[in-house]
């Protein structure tokens, strides 16, 4: 089973509700949408996937799953074999350097994944074997204290692009442990709906805050272009077929807007040079945070509000000020000269 319990063709957006009668569907809903079958939630209908049957083994093939995504998804020197958790756990306790200590903390936090997949692998190869493997069992309970000691550190761990943290992710393989596994496709139905959320959000800034800029244009087309494909990505499981036409399609969308070249007039001024700089700064960051976004499929609060911040103070420095000098010279130029 794949990290990623979920959904796909596309996110289809649900029309705005024209008439007093017409009310949403209950989150939760499941419909025939354009030929598929999705799950409604939070204004947005996410393509649909059959939990698998209720057994350890499909536990652990999740868990497994989750931990790999979360391994690539953070910083890097973390996945530290489970064999190795008293030398992590002795190396973060020692440690002094509160930077240094939040690193041994994330070191700690991946050894403790580790140790608690090999544990539950073994459980299940026991079951296999035939013996029953008890809720309350020992080494499930000691399994689950890793995951949950984990959990709590998970706050130190840092994503891979920076130094957003990632407690969404994180906090997956807990989750798939302690939950019925139908339940926990739920909670990634919910997540996957947020993500998509914040997806909309973030190209609708940029859009936004570049709208009448003459030094982009023409960039809307290319962050609506950028939405769909971003949102599509994000509800389909790699096994889905349509991956190979999905992919394909985000990667051309984040290429395109990766190549947009501000405007620039043939002898710029100094502050049109910056604006221009500053402009190629955020579509950079932007799409490499849409990108982020859709891989790891969780929202990304504070990168995604550091960067429409970065967005507002653009717009307020080259183009609404812009705008009121713009009208200012205007109502200067109207004005009647003085006689003479």
């Amino acid at each position: 089973m794949q990290s990623e319990p979920h959904h796909t063709n596309a996110a289809t957006r649900i029309p705005e509700v024209t008439d007093a009668g017409d009310t949403p569907p209950a989150d939760g809903a499941i419909a025939e949408v354009g030929g598929r079958t999705c799950i409604y939630h939070d204004g947005y209908w996410i393509k649909y996937y059959e939990p698998p049957p209720e057994s350890l083994a499909a536990k652990k093939g999740l868990i497994e799953a989750l931990t790999r995504r979360l391994f690539n998804h953070v910083e890097h020197g973390i996945n530290i074999p489970g064999i190795r958790l008293a030398e992590a756990r002795a190396a973060y306790e020692r440690e002094t350097d509160p930077e240094r200590k939040r690193v041994n903390g994330a070191m700690l936090a991946g050894a403790l994944f580790n140790r608690a997949t090999t544990i539950f692998t073994k459980l299940v190869e026991l079951q296999a074997d035939g013996v029953e493997v008890e809720p309350d069992d020992a080494l499930m309970k000691e399994c689950g204290d890793y995951l949950l000691e984990a959990l709590e550190l998970g706050r130190l761990v840092r994503h891979r692009g920076g130094d957003e943290g990632i407690d969404e992710l994180w906090g997956e393989p807990f989750k798939a442990f302690s939950q019925p596994i139908a339940t926990f496709y739920q909670s990634r139905y919910v997540k996957i709906s947020q993500t998509m959320r914040d997806i909309d959000r973030l190209t609708g800034t940029i859009a936004a805050t570049f709208e009448g800029s003459t030094q982009l244009p023409e960039l809307k087309p290319l962050l609506d272009e950028l939405a769909e494909a971003a949102k599509r990505k994000c509800e389909i499981l790699r096994t889905d077929p349509v991956i190979f036409s999905v992919w394909p399609a985000f990667v051309v969308a984040s290429d395109r807007l990766r190549r947009v070249q501000p405007r620039l007039p043939s002898a710029p001024t100094l502050r049109e040079i910056h604006e221009a700089q500053e402009a190629s700064r955020i579509l950079n960051v932007g799409t490499a945070l849409v990108s982020h976004i859709v891989r790891a499929r969780v929202p990304m609060p504070k990168s995604t509000r550091e960067l429409i911040d970065k967005c507002d103070r653009f717009r307020r420095t080259y183009l609404d000020s812009h705008s009121t000098a713009s009208g200012s010279d205007a109502d200067a130029a109207r004005r009647p000269s003085p006689p003479p």
